[in-house]
């Protein structure tokens, strides 16, 4: 009985932290990886490590948001049956579940080497202070986006420790990616942002106007990744990966278009989890061969 609970329990915390979710970020970081081992050695522990930090990191802010926005939560429709505003996790429980994962993180870090553990810290206040933006300024879809592109520019600095342009372009291009799927994904909750005083770009510009910016951002997006490529030099294979991610993406606007925002849930996940995972094995087999 004392398994099972506890299974319940991890099974509960996953759902908090969305953890399929990490589907957003980790092919990215691990594209990265790619892209450093064609210039640096990788060893095993380094992987390692860099998982450890990527999964610790978005567990940690993602169950901060669930925490601070467990008020907001509850008094929306679309949300109140989370797992904090339900009552299967309570607020403290998930305040444990963030200190931990930050500890993880933090140690992770450090095991990358100082100069990353420096930077651990840093890194968890901008992750989780995307929760507190939506407060006071439509610009928190950028900062989320700007939270999943540190992903793969961490994984540049953690395993050259070095700064350089070379991340740049894969970082901008997560970061309007990011920002584009959420711009979307707000559309549904529009009307209770307005009521509360949330500042998200469709509560503030109108879902039109929220709608052709989405589409602006993931056009960038796009770009951004073909400067990538060039950049690195990739062959083949990753330019079909792009011209895969891109056909996802439009697919995900043409699917709103038609179909409304009751198909925002249907296309969110699927088919931008999708993309990120069709462009890091369109760069795997580049790497392979």
């Amino acid at each position: 009985m004392l398994y099972k609970s506890l299974v319940e329990r991890v099974v509960l915390w996953g759902r908090l932290v969305k953890f399929s979710h990490s589907v957003f970020a980790l092919p990215f970081a691990a594209i990265m990886v790619l892209a450093v081992w064609q210039r640096y050695p990788v060893t095993w522990q380094q992987l390692v490590l860099l998982l450890s930090c990527v999964v610790a990191a978005r567990t940690a802010a993602m169950a901060f948001n669930r925490v601070v926005d467990a008020g907001f939560d509850a008094q929306n429709d679309r949300t109140k049956i989370r797992e904090i505003p339900a009552g299967h996790i309570s607020r403290c429980e998930g305040l444990v579940l963030v200190v931990a994962a930050s500890i993880v993180f933090i140690a992770a870090a450090f095991g990358l080497g100082s100069h990353c553990g420096v930077l651990a810290v840093p890194v968890l206040l901008v992750l989780c202070g995307y929760s507190f933006v939506k407060r006071f300024s439509s610009l928190c879809h950028f900062v989320l986006g700007l939270s999943l592109a540190l992903a793969p520019g961490g994984v540049w600095y953690a395993l050259t420790a070095t700064w350089s342009w070379t991340p740049v372009p894969l970082m901008v291009s997560v970061l309007l990616w990011v920002a584009g799927f959420d711009i979307l994904y707000a559309c549904q909750d529009s009307e209770f942002d307005r009521k509360h005083g949330l500042m998200s770009v469709p509560s503030v510009l109108g879902i039109r106007m929220a709608r052709g910016l989405s589409s602006l951002l993931h056009l960038g997006s796009v770009f951004s990744l073909i400067v990538f490529g060039l950049e690195i030099g990739f062959g083949v294979f990753f330019w079909l990966g792009v011209v895969f991610f891109s056909a996802l993406i439009a697919s995900q606007h043409r699917t709103i278009f038609k179909r409304g925002l009751s198909s925002i849930d249907q296309v969110f996940f699927v088919r931008n989890g999708l993309a990120s995972v069709v462009l890091f094995i369109s760069v795997l087999v580049d790497h392979l061969l």
